[in-house]
């Protein structure tokens, strides 16, 4: 029992995180910001990254860790293991390449509202359609090989296998919101590409 009340606590906790992620990452709410403050929402990007930052933290430190091992792999399946994670590794920098990493900050809106170039137009980001290098076999390739990388462990404890569950789910759920946001930037564009290139998992059945 007292396991159960362990997970739910876990559980609740990343749901508080997830709910109030979803709330600051709304265009419905960066609009209204907009309105109020105009450009000044080139400062929103960072503001939010510190946020979730600190949330995720807190909610780290918050949950209850019980001292459960699920299972501990021996040699040599724990190499295996790492080898995989490795290569899992890899691959998230490969997709996160093709990312504008002081755009994803909040460093470059800032400097762009320093220079007064900035449009409010765009919220707190510039996005740009990528559909080549990782993003050819996936929508979401950032998102799938944090996955791998997180789930790919040669110890499993109780209180990490229920956070990695909580993870994974959120970068699931996390994909379908960041979609409908895309495919009101892109339109047709964005919706030709779903239809061709699967969300997650890079197996061409599988387009979700």
């Amino acid at each position: 029992m007292t396991l159960l009340i362990d997970a739910l606590i876990i559980v609740f906790l990343f749901v508080l995180f997830g709910f109030s992620h979803s709330i600051l990452a709304s265009n419905k709410l960066k609009r209204k910001l907009v309105e109020e403050i105009g450009d000044k929402i080139a400062f929103y990007r960072l503001f939010y990254n510190v946020v979730s930052l600190i949330t995720f933290y807190l909610i780290y430190e918050l949950s209850p860790k019980p001292d459960i091992i699920i299972y501990d792999l021996i040699y040599p399946w724990d190499i295996v293991i790492f080898v995989l994670q490795f290569f899992a590794l890899i691959g998230f920098i490969w997709a996160a390449s093709a990312v504008n990493i002081w755009e994803f900050l909040g460093i470059t809106q800032i400097k762009r509202y320093l220079r007064g170039e900035y449009n409010p137009s765009e919220l707190d980001e510039r996005y740009q359609l990528k559909k080549t290098g990782a993003f050819k076999f996936s929508r979401h390739p950032i998102y799938f090989f944090s996955i791998l990388f997180l789930g790919l462990r040669p110890v499993m404890s109780f209180f990490y296998l229920v956070f990695f569950i909580c993870l994974s789910l959120y970068f699931i759920i996390g994909s379908i919101y960041e979609e409908r946001k895309l495919v009101e930037l892109f339109g047709e564009e964005y919706v030709q590409y779903q239809k061709i290139t699967p969300r997650l998992i890079p197996v061409k059945f599988l387009k979700t």
